[in-house]
């Protein structure tokens, strides 16, 4: 059940949201670490469900107030016990893959809360969101756009027009999804190329406008911007005979990833700020005032998870200590593609702690940040890494042909197991043996 609070969940102690130490033990979610990696080996990932519901509540309680619509990003992690657990949520639901409908398919999860999203979709994504197992597809260029009414039938499929506001957002490149250099969305001349297709389409519905500028973005200013440059855009489409009933103006909310760094930048103001900026650009350019949504991913699961890793290997080189763990950049590439940090400790508490390399054991020098551990840290002993609910099991994959890890969902002490660890057959399952 989601609780009611919308305060957000706090680092304590040098801990992360839902993590709590007793003895010597730590624990996540109520159930000790020991425990966890003795039931499910390691790497594993570990997602809290308190701290989860709790990032969900949050969001409910910003945006009520403004009747905003919030849609989970799939991408950031989409399982089928996930799905199933927003179903019994308000929030909708993004995907941007067959795959990742599937997931939501077999939660059951209500066609009409399902947002199709991508730069390039395939022609059976684009059938499915024909066939109406979408509630609508967000289009991101014109070629899109016509293979798309090519295949709308005798009910129209409505669509939201990925537009590119052209904001520079003060992230890492990779994950910067708005500006002059980035592929995502149509440009002012590429909007009013869309509506003439539109307008020549008649199975096809155009229910608004969408854009996305990046993630971790920290300056609420950002925000503002981007649902004024999308209300602009929904002018130029007005003039051209096309109401937005509804406009998104995506995700990217920063999360705190270690416990000095500064609070994240305020939810609910910033949400009070998008539905301020949109209700007085309806106002002012003579509009009819949109449904406005979200779509936080990383913001809602990214605290969430823990990745337990045992570690393979204490050593110093060049004076610099060391500690190669099971995981790396396989089912953690975060790191490695642009520097992402995760906090992480030992999971028994010591006194002398000292600055150590954590590594995956992939052949790169895959890095997986730094760590304050135990100067005595020894092979077999568990190290925590917070923060990694999203983009880590979504992003993973079998370099060194690896197998990928477990997920278990803990909660008040108990956990279950929601995504079974990959065994040898699993990597190999797709080899052809001639």
């Amino acid at each position: 059940m989601i609780g009611n609070s919308s305060a957000p969940v706090r680092w304590r102690d040098g801990l992360a949201p839902g993590h709590e130490r007793r003895g010597s033990e730590l624990l996540i979610g109520g159930v000790p670490a020991s425990e966890l990696a003795a039931a499910y080996g390691t790497p594993l990932l570990a997602i809290d469900y308190d701290v989860f519901d709790a990032a969900i509540a949050r969001f409910l309680q910003a945006c009520a107030p403004h009747s905003i619509e919030i849609a989970f990003a799939g991408k950031a992690l989409l399982l089928v016990a996930l799905a199933r657990h927003l179903k019994h949520t308000p929030l909708h639901l993004d995907v941007c893959s067959l795959g990742e409908l599937a997931a939501a398919e077999r939660a059951a999860f209500p066609p009409d809360r399902i947002g199709f999203h991508g730069c390039g979709k395939t022609d059976e994504e684009l059938d499915a969101a024909a066939e109406g197992r979408v509630a609508r597809v967000i289009v991101d260029n014109l070629e899109e756009l016509r293979r798309l009414a090519a295949r709308a039938g005798a009910a129209p499929v409505p669509v939201l027009l990925r537009i590119n506001p052209g904001i520079e957002a003060h992230t890492h490149e990779f994950v910067r999804t708005g500006g002059g250099n980035t592929k995502f969305g149509f440009d002012t001349d590429g909007l009013a190329g869309a509506l003439d297709v539109l307008g020549q389409s008649p199975g096809l519905r155009f229910e608004g406008l969408h854009a996305h500028i990046g993630s971790q973005i920290y300056d609420r200013k950002a925000f503002v911007e981007n649902t004024r440059v999308l209300m602009e855009r929904a002018a130029h489409a007005a003039a051209a005979g096309f109401i937005s009933e509804r406009i998104v103006v995506g995700g990217g909310f920063g999360v705190r990833m270690r416990p000095d760094d500064p609070d994240e930048p305020a939810v609910e103001e910033t949400i009070s700020e998008i539905a301020r900026i949109a209700a007085q650009e309806s106002k002012r350019r003579n509009l009819p005032p949109p449904q406005i949504g979200i779509e936080p991913g990383r913001a809602l699961i990214a605290e969430a998870g823990t990745t337990l890793y045992r570690v393979m290997s204490a050593k110093r080189e060049f004076g610099k200590p060391f500690a190669i763990v099971d995981g790396g950049v396989y089912e953690n590439p975060r790191p490695a593609l642009y520097g992402a940090y995760h906090h992480a400790y030992a999971a028994r508490e010591d006194a002398q702690l000292v600055e150590t390399i954590v590594c995956g054991r992939s052949c790169e020098n895959d890095q997986l940040g730094t760590a304050r551990l135990p100067s005595d840290l020894a092979e077999g002993e568990l190290v925590a890494m917070c923060t990694t609910g999203a983009y880590t099991y979504s992003m993973a994959g079998n370099y060194n042909r690896f197998a990928r890890p477990a997920v278990v969902a803990v909660r008040g002490g108990t956990h279950t197991l929601i995504a079974r660890r990959e065994t040898i057959d699993d990597v190999l399952r797709n080899d052809c043996d001639e």
